[in-house]
């Protein structure tokens, strides 16, 4: 079998290295996802040059315009949406997922080279130019068998992070880990990783993949929530009234409602995506603290608040604060410390006013309550039980849509520069008789901005 690659910058740059004396090999990701039949255009293009040391190489590529150094240390050269490395060698020389002392060696063979990469699925090489497979660790046969398996225990354990690609990888491939895999990932420590890497995999794990379950899931058996996540791993027997809980412990209750809420996002931003995730992720974290038995029932009374802190321990751990200028951090708090409401105010029906709805859109984006929300309601799914539905959530989002804050709060009518043209000179009044008037228009009272002026001269004893 032979894999073809059109990309004509590869194959000018490896036609180039073979005329030089070298032989360039496409390795990494864009291999492995063309195996597996993505017919998606790759990101990036990783090519691997064997027989040039980094002088000849770096005088091959010159040749293309400008060459960016990533690596220079170790042999690593960018062109546009190319990296071209010379095969590696890792020395593990000080702790952490940092600690290493890596050389190019050009003189290596590629059994050698691959040894050093995570798992055998990303260990298979392509030589562009002939479409020559070369398979060195049985990576093919994993990919058919749907299968993660690390190449090498000895070098896998050298890097922390490997533990965390694992459990994006199972997740976004929707593949099982080798059992062997599975007890070297647990044996490695993860108390060297910073956030940021953290970070970078959850957000592949929840923003890449059709169901994040796998991955938590796979994160539980590697380890990955004793370790990092304690407040994910307390939702693990974490018991439900089965009257409304029949799906099971808070676990699988939360499992269902991410890989829900991952079918809600796709019309949404970046950086909302990552609030309704972490919102519907995080959503129940208030229920191990506060679940007991009241009056025969399992009852977690007033575990939305108590979601904030473990909630606001997560989102430390994944270093969330503002993205793109969105404070996603202070959305998620709020989606989970007010998931409940769509539910609360569709019983309440008519006696919900509309001063409730606009005053929960300061606290928090309604339209991203209502998905969070929905996953919550629908993620209850056990066999035999009644299907669950999202009736109160469509109710609580048309009604946000005809008071036009389903994205936003409403704005205040009376502005500064209004009461200045009305004679109040500039001051601490001007804040404070502008709030009272919101306050006002959020209860209704106010709707027009005469309404609102009227309001001010009340309040100003004019």
């Amino acid at each position: 079998m032979a894999l073809s690659f059109d990309h004509p910058p590869v194959l000018a740059v490896c036609t180039a290295v073979k005329a030089a004396g070298g032989r360039a090999y496409l390795v990494g990701g864009t291999v492995r996802d063309r195996l597996m039949g993505s017919t998606a255009d790759a990101r990036d293009y990783d090519l691997e040059v064997y027989g040039l040391d980094g002088a000849a190489l770096r005088a091959v590529l010159q040749n293309f315009g400008r060459v960016n150094t990533v690596g220079e240390a170790f042999t690593v050269y960018k062109i546009g949406d190319i990296d071209v490395s010379i095969p590696r060698r890792d020395s593990k020389t000080g702790d952490g997922h940092k600690g290493f002392t890596v050389v190019g060696d050009p003189t290596m063979t590629i059994e050698e080279a691959a040894r050093r990469r995570d798992f055998t699925i990303n260990a298979i090489l392509v030589d562009p130019l002939s479409g020559e497979i070369l398979d060195p660790y049985g990576g093919r046969a994993d990919l058919q068998a749907r299968r993660l398996r690390a190449v090498d225990a000895a070098t896998f354990v050298e890097d922390s992070l490997r533990v965390l690609r694992g459990m994006q990888f199972a997740a976004r491939f929707e593949f099982t880990i080798d059992p062997a895999t599975v007890a070297l990932c647990r044996s490695i420590p993860l108390d060297d990783l910073p956030s940021e890497r953290i970070w970078g995999e959850f957000e592949k794990l929840l923003l890449r993949a059709r169901r994040p379950s796998i991955g938590m899931q796979a994160g539980l058996e590697l380890g990955v929530m004793e370790k990092l996540f304690p407040d994910f791993q307390a939702l693990v027997g974490c018991p439900q009234e089965p009257a409304w809980h029949p799906e099971g412990d808070v676990w699988v209750h939360t499992l269902q409602a991410i890989d829900l809420a991952a079918q809600f996002i796709d019309d949404l931003p970046m950086p909302k995506q990552v609030a309704v995730m972490l919102g519907t992720l995080c959503h129940d974290l208030g229920k191990p603290p506060t679940t007991k038995v009241l009056d025969g029932r399992i009852r977690s009374l007033d575990h939305e608040a108590a979601g904030i802190p473990p909630t606001e321990r997560v989102l430390d751990r994944l270093n969330i604060h503002t993205m793109d200028g969105y404070d996603v951090r202070k959305q998620i708090v709020a989606l989970v410390d007010n998931h409940l409401k769509p539910g609360v105010f569709y019983k309440e029906g008519a006696k919900v006013g509309d001063a409730a709805f606009r005053r929960l859109a300061l606290k928090c984006e309604i339209d991203l309550l209502y998905r969070v929300a929905k996953a919550d309601s629908l993620g209850r799914v056990a066999p035999g039980a009644k299907p669950p539905n999202a009736d109160a959530q469509e109710w609580f989002l048309s009604r946000a849509k005809e008071l036009s804050v389903r994205h936003e709060p409403e704005k205040p009518l009376l502005l500064g520069r209004h009461l200045l043209e009305m004679g109040l000179p500039p001051g601490p009044k001007i804040g404070e008789i502008t709030a009272k008037v919101y306050e006002f228009q959020l209860d209704g009272r106010v709707r027009t901005l005469d309404d609102a002026r009227a309001e001010a001269k009340r309040l100003l004893g004019r």
